[in-house]
């Protein structure tokens, strides 16, 4: 039994227990300290003000959750070593690290590179500095430890990291159509041939998971309103990138200045790991803000244009449509642009927005939630009868533009 170091205080879950070592090391590094200035869901303050909760928030409730859910599997003969426990800790602690600045938002703005891939390559560079002490952590992350139940903790449609951020974030946005019974289903976990499956008496929570999850996308994640903010800060990212690049001056920390004067992917970012993922630990949510402050009163029109009315919270109009847009209206949106700012050729490109938000709640392509039938039968929840689970793609396209324009 491993010494608690820290207890903090969780609104969502409680009492937290950090464990002396190598967890309270890591939570200590300052890599991991930076996810307390990286907001969970990005713009979604500008609808549900409570929601400015962190991904170092997150990180410790998933470590939370995995605890539970280790006690639970041991207590019914489930084995997981102490240095399994460990390690499948270290791995949903660190399963977010490498997100940039606004999470998912700038995912592919800032830099072209998947924020999971990002992860791994902090976890490796931490493993270096730890002296081997991450390797396990990273074997499960990978999914290449001979027990899968441990990397299904950590990412599958059942993980922790599902339960923690449904939970999370309904508490902070107060949508309690989000509450799951997160308890239950950790109560409800077991091992079947080294899979993690839910035991029979566990449906309901399931179904009740599914449907939240469903909810939490469109009510909350895909809300029209976070979906044009975050569409304009993209725009805003990229209007800035495309100036510095072409060598004008324009106001920002020197680190967003690094990202911005470079194009960097997952080819460029893998021959110098050490030195980016340094250069890219600095970056955090401050130097967006500082950087929209100074653009709101930039010369560019575009630029001035979209960080004020992100600042100011005057958002574009979002119309989501079942299917594509019609043209007709496209081309009428396009032209009264063009007639409301004259002498800016580029500006349909900036604020006219076209789009597709999907949502699947559930599905059935891979790693399916696996239910332990009380006859001993291990059966895929998309073939319950009589259940609500099944797998279908809700896809909404939409435009986005300055309100007024027609």
């Amino acid at each position: 039994m491993q010494k608690v170091k820290k207890i903090l205080n969780d609104p969502v879950h409680g009492f937290i227990s950090i464990p002396e070592g190598l967890i309270f090391q890591l939570v200590e590094h300052p890599y991991f300290q930076r996810l307390r200035r990286i907001k969970q869901v990005s713009l979604t303050h500008y609808v549900y003000p409570g929601a400015l909760h962190t991904r170092f928030h997150h990180a410790l409730g998933a470590f939370h959750l995995v605890s539970l859910a280790i006690e639970t599997l041991r207590a019914k003969g489930v084995d997981i070593t102490p240095e399994e426990a460990e390690g499948v800790s270290v791995a949903v602690l660190l399963h977010d690290i490498g997100h940039g600045p606004f999470s998912h938002t700038l995912e592919h703005t800032l830099i072209n590179v998947h924020h999971e891939s990002l992860s791994l390559w902090f976890m490796e560079k931490l493993n270096r500095e730890f002296d081997g002490r991450l390797s396990m952590a990273i074997e499960i992350f990978r999914d290449r430890y001979p027990k899968p139940f441990l990397h299904q903790l950590v990412s599958g449609q059942l993980d922790m990291d599902r339960m923690d951020y449904l939970s999370r974030d309904s508490f902070f946005t107060g949508v309690y159509e989000g509450v799951i019974g997160y308890d239950r289903i950790i109560k409800m976990l077991n091992v079947h041939e080294g899979n993690l499956v839910v035991e029979e008496k566990g449906v309901y929570s399931i179904e009740k998971f599914l449907m939240a999850r469903r909810l939490m996308y469109w009510q909350v994640y895909l809300h029209k309103t976070v979906v044009s903010a975050e569409q304009m800060l993209i725009k805003t990212i990229k209007r800035a990138k495309e100036l510095y690049q072409d060598g004008v001056r324009i106001e920002l920390t020197g680190i967003l200045g690094f990202f911005l004067s470079e194009n960097i992917n997952d080819e460029v970012f893998a021959q110098n790991k050490d030195a980016l993922l340094d250069r890219f630990a600095q970056l955090d949510d401050a130097d967006i803000a500082v950087a929209l402050k100074s653009w709101r009163y930039d010369s560019d029109p575009i630029l001035s244009y979209l960080a004020g009315s992100l600042m100011d919270r005057k958002l574009f109009k979002l119309e989501f449509y079942d299917d594509s847009p019609p043209k007709e209206r496209i081309a009428r949106i396009r032209q009264k642009l063009m007639e409301n700012y004259p002498g800016i050729p580029e500006v349909a490109d900036y604020f006219l927005i076209q789009g597709t938000e999907s949502n699947t709640a559930y599905t059935t392509q891979k790693d399916e939630i696996l239910v332990l039938m009380k006859d001993g039968r291990v059966l895929p929840a998309s073939e319950l009868t009589g259940h609500g689970i099944y797998s279908r793609m809700v896809a909404k396209h939409y435009l986005c533009y300055p309100k007024g324009t027609i």
